[in-house]
């Protein structure tokens, strides 16, 4: 969607009310009411279709006949009325709609789909977007705009609010105003039917007046579309969100009102994580959050010190901070040095018997303001400190307003983060009044306040996590895609959809995954032989296209010795599974070679489809029991080492595989290889509905898969496009050679590249990194590396010119790049060039030019535009040979280069 339609739907200069009345209880006179009394300026035009006056204002009966283009019109008429009037706005020029909910809820479901099909196709006709239907509208405080149902009017702030809950949405309205808490935007969504979640990020990430978001969810419906968004708003700023239907059975509940499929939370949970959003689990937490964004400084670090005046209050907070994951402050000597001379000095004697100047700091139960005052700022220099929670109970003896004052002059230059729980009835409301209104984070209980710090830990987490190098992945894997190919597409054109287990041995060879020697049998004879031929001692499990656990079943048997065994072991294990279950079809056994690995820890790897977000990985604890431990952890392909390596840390059982008391450690690495190179199988494999490797032996000696199940199913299309993230497009990559012979690379950038970018940068003379940076810059911030390096291939594109350091070597140097970011709408692509200063004059920039047109071209994308110095001649003869329409801007010092790619 064009986000300068939406910034004129969310910040109107006129707007028409379509259904406007003074019908009591009616969502046109209420919107009318709204409207009138807020602080908007602009142009209110009723529309209705008998009245010709509402509320002291002539009213237009055809849409026609309006004196002016509404840059916002509000739909509040009947629904059959509807399709009809967005028509209308569309053809009249009107770009934005609200379409609320005036009977729709009462509509049979038939009526009310075939009502939205045609409101739909009303649009699609015009450039007109609207919210909804069923929207209670929205609030734009920074333009003075209440165009929604809410029964009271919020303060200018910097937090954005969108959900998909009109009674969160009057709840959070309330709690607001009398927290005077204010926002940027206060949005409701209604239905989504034709913009959501993604178009509203993209606007609000885009938004100078909005520095944090926050997201009620019940239901995503384009999750790359989301995800996209979502990453690159929470790049920018804060970005919370708080998801209902954690459970099955409240998730079954949005599902029968939505429609749909609601899919699982915990993969919903991973891809909040893998965007950077930060997760909160009730509206009580988002509240606190919202107190804590708005008022807190950013964190550099994590380490809390704790200021109280008790020792029972730090303590029962360090259990908190412990227990929730968070890190205790280690004070250095001079700082503990410095509070006991504090003290001293206070006391008027030593103060060692009340104070061992570690953390939580105790500074007794009537500490007056100034001993207050000095410890805060004291902690506030602490080089081990990276954020002061300040606790304060109830004295009789000291004025605790007098103290909040002290509290908050001490912290008004403070760098680091101040939190505060001033606990108690009125004298400590007002003193939480003195401290918020002097812009620090207060909360009622020390709980609350935990809970906040630790969201911003978290929040910090997920940024550093997003933002960490992955290692890269060792030359050698090559996985044989074809032979897997083969496999799954000769079960599927046999009618089959399990592999069986020798057929999912092979599959998870061919991508280079160990597993244990395997053999398939059609009978006790066959299986005799099996064995006799791979060697003792082997397992046996019997063969089913069935889905039930074959060990629960009792139809695996280890450790066979002897042929006399494995003869038995056949006609034991049937017996067993048939009498478990009795209509279960036999198709054979399975003969393995026993893993012997007695002090290899048992791991599970999986693969499913998730109706919302489509395939993600699952990685936890092994064994028959793996459902009943339910230690576990999801993450969304692709994966790279470094987001494999996060999903194995959010298992119990990771602390298991770092060894210690006597076990020897797993290989840690090998096993996040092995993460990566499942993801990447179901990336490529599209046919591939579920997989489970389980058991995986893990130890130092590396991995072993035992058992294996994959399911399969026809799939046609683009095999990308079932991912909620798009994969590196390896589709991209192509050779090319210079003037002077060399063999060079062109491919998408990937995250692994990060330390060959910073040499290369290091290799560009200040001239080219003027050029390229509009200034000089003496170093590059990592964060910037980091957005350069790992890019969202929907939405922009970096393409890298990169070449072996000498034949053979197999180590590359990047000679050049090219990138381009896309905006939303894909209306244009901005282009931004730099070659190695020492590799000028070879071709190279005009090669990776085209390379990055072709691929707007491919995108249907209708312009590349871009700029540069005017000092830049080169890149001015350039885009001319490219067909660019070069101007000079003299204001500025730039050309404007534009290039048509797509005529009309």
């Amino acid at each position: 969607m064009n986000l300068t339609n939406l910034s004129t739907m969310f910040k109107p200069n006129s707007v028409a009310v379509i259904g406007a009345t003074e019908e009591q209880g009616h969502p046109g006179a209420v919107i009318m009411k709204n409207l009138l009394a807020s602080k908007f300026i602009g142009p209110i035009i009723p529309v209705h279709d008998t009245l010709s006056q509402v509320y002291g204002l002539p009213v237009y009966r055809e849409i026609d006949t309006l004196p002016l283009t509404p840059d916002l019109a509000i739909i509040c008429s009947a629904p059959e009325t509807v399709p009809d009037y967005v028509l209308q706005l569309g053809r009249r020029g009107v770009s934005g709609a609200v379409i609320l909910g005036n009977g729709f809820e009462d509509l049979p479901p038939d009526v009310c789909t075939m009502l939205e099909n045609a409101i739909l196709g009303a649009a699609r006709q015009t450039d007109l977007r609207f919210l909804g239907p069923d929207s209670i509208g929205f609030l734009s405080p920074s333009v003075g705009i209440n165009a929604s149902l809410g029964h009271t009017d919020i303060t200018s702030g910097r937090v954005a609010f969108i959900t998909e809950s009109d009674s969160l949405f009057t709840t959070v309205l309330d709690w607001a105003k009398n927290r005077g808490i204010g926002f940027s935007h206060f949005i409701s969504l209604g239905k989504k039917l034709d913009f959501g979640f993604g178009e509203l990020l993209d606007f609000l990430n885009s938004d100078p007046g909005t520095r944090a978001v926050l997201l009620y969810v019940e239901e995503i419906r384009n999750a790359r579309a989301f995800l996209s968004a979502a990453r690159a708003t929470a790049r920018n700023k804060p970005l919370l969100v708080i998801k209902a239907g954690r459970t099955p059975e409240a998730s079954r509940l949005i599902a029968r009102y939505r429609g749909g499929q609601q899919g699982w939370d915990a993969v919903y949970e991973a891809a909040f994580r893998r965007s950077g959003m930060l997760r909160v689990p009730d509206i009580d937490s988002l509240f606190d959050s919202v107190e804590t964004i708005v008022r807190t400084k950013p964190m550099k670090g994590e380490r809390l010190a704790i200021l109280a005046n008790g020792k029972s209050p730090g303590i029962l907070v360090q259990d908190m901070i412990i227990e929730g994951g968070g890190k205790m402050a280690v004070l250095e000597e001079e700082t503990r040095t410095q509070l006991l001379e504090l003290l001293e000095v206070e006391s008027g004697g030593p103060a060692k018997h009340f104070l061992d100047a570690e953390n939580p700091v105790n500074i007794t139960a009537h500490a007056p303001p100034e001993r207050y005052a000095e410890a805060l700022k004291i902690l506030l220099k602490a080089k081990g400190v990276d954020a002061v929670l300040v606790l304060r109970v109830p004295s009789p003896l000291v004025d605790g307003q007098e103290v909040a004052h002290a509290v908050a002059k001490a912290s008004r230059r403070a760098k680091r983060p101040v939190l505060t729980s001033w606990m108690g009835g009125d004298n400590a409301q007002q003193a939480r009044d003195i401290l918020s209104e002097a812009g620090i984070s207060t909360y009622w209980t020390p709980d609350k306040a935990v809970r906040a710090f630790l969201n911003l830990v978290n929040y910090r987490r997920n940024q550093e996590m997003l933002m960490e190098t992955p290692a890269s992945l060792p030359s050698e894997f090559m996985p044989d895609t074809a032979t897997a190919r083969m496999v799954v597409e000769s079960a599927l054109e046999n009618g089959h959809e399990l592999l069986s287990v020798p057929e999912a041995m092979d599959v998870l060879d061919s991508y280079d995954i160990p597993v244990v020697e395997t053999r398939l049998s059609g009978n006790a004879e066959a299986a005799v032989t099996a064995a006799e031929e791979m060697g003792y001692p082997v397992a046996l499990k019997v063969l089913s296209p069935d889905n039930f656990c074959k060990s629960l079943a009792g139809g695996v048997v280890l450790d066979l010795e002897t042929a006399d065994a494995v003869a038995e072991a056949a006609q034991a294990v049937v017996d067993r599974v048939t009498t478990a279950h009795p209509d279960c079809r036999v198709a054979g056994y399975v003969v393995q070679r026993m893993g012997r690995r007695p002090r290899a820890r048992e791991l599970f790897i999986k693969a499913g489809m998730d109706p919302v977000f489509g395939p993600y990985i699952h990685f936890g604890q092994g064994g028959a029991e793996t459902d009943i431990i339910g230690d576990h952890a999801v993450s969304l392909p692709p994966l790279n080492m470094s987001l494999a390596k996060e999903l194995i840390s959010r298992t119990a059982i990771s602390r298991l595989l770092r060894g210690g008391k006597g076990s020897p450690p797993a290989d840690i690495n090998i096993l996040c290889l092995t993460l990566v190179k499942v993801s990447q199988l179901i990336v490529d494999i599209p046919e591939i509905q579920s997989l489970e490797i389980n058991p995986l032996f893990a130890d130092g000696q590396g991995l072993l898969a035992l058992d294996a199940e994959i399911r399969v199913a026809p799939y046609k299309g683009d095999p990308g496009a079932r991912l909620a993230i798009r994969p590196y497009p390896r589709e991209l990559e192509e050779s090319v050679v210079l003037k002077d012979d060399r063999k060079v690379i062109l491919r998408p950038i990937r995250p692994e590249d990060e330390p060959a970018h910073w040499e290369f940068l290091s290799k560009l003379s200040v001239d080219d990194i003027r050029y390229r940076f509009f200034g000089l810059i003496r170093e590059l911030p990592r964060s910037e590396m980091i957005r350069l390096t790992q890019i969202d291939y929907d939405r922009e594109m970096a393409f890298i010119a990169t070449a072996e350091t000498s034949e053979g070597s197999g180590e590359y140097e990047t000679l050049g790049v090219v990138r381009g970011m896309t905006k939303p709408d894909n209306s244009d692509i901005e282009f931004a060039i730099v070659v190695r200063s020492d590799y000028k004059r070879r071709g190279l920039g005009g090669i990776l030019m085209r390379k990055l047109i072709s691929y707007a071209k491919t995108r249907k994308t209708k312009y590349m535009i871009g700029e540069a110095l005017l000092e830049n001649k080169g890149m001015s003869v350039l885009s001319e040979k490219l067909g660019f329409e070069v101007k000079k801007n003299y204001d500025d010092d730039l050309y404007k280069f534009k290039l048509l790619l797509h005529p009309e």
